[in-house]
């Protein structure tokens, strides 16, 4: 199974109630154990974004407070917010498509775990094979934003 690919069909069903087309799933032991994408637009909440709602969902399934034998894939590099919360999950690998310049909390801008501060350090790796995607999806997203307002 093709995991970035099913974080792209979590991100296409944020964008089909106006959220910023982003998804995640969490992998354990070669399988799926929790999906998200974001629903700052739908549930009225600037905190639920993809990753958050997968760690959400993860930690409720498993009944643990720490995902350190998890993996997360994200369709965009994680904000400063996400990528704290998967260190405080403890995921063990971060895999994203796309860099995000501007909000990106791991290697552009903030670059968070190059702090000494951080508990938990996880494996980041950028999968460059899905970048295009992931930018022309939000790239078409926000000039229908545009056009709508």
């Amino acid at each position: 199974m093709n995991f970035m690919n099913q974080a792209f069909l979590l991100a296409k069903k944020a964008q089909l109630h106006d959220d910023v087309p982003i998804g995640a799933v969490i992998v354990r032991d070669g399988k799926i154990i929790a999906r998200g994408e974001n629903r700052v637009q739908k549930s009225k909440n600037p905190t639920l974004h993809a990753e958050i709602v997968a760690i959400n969902k993860a930690c409720k399934k498993l009944n643990v407070k720490f995902l350190d034998d998890c993996d997360i894939y994200v369709t965009l590099e994680p904000c400063s917010m996400c990528a704290t919360a998967i260190s405080f999950a403890r995921i063990r690998n971060v895999y994203f498509a796309a860099c995000d310049e501007k909000g990106g909390g791991i290697t552009s801008n903030a670059k968070i775990y190059e702090s000494d501060r951080h508990l938990w350090k996880p494996n980041v790796i950028q999968m460059p094979e899905y970048a295009e995607e992931s930018a022309i999806l939000l790239k078409n997203f926000f000039a229908k934003m545009r056009k709508k307002n």
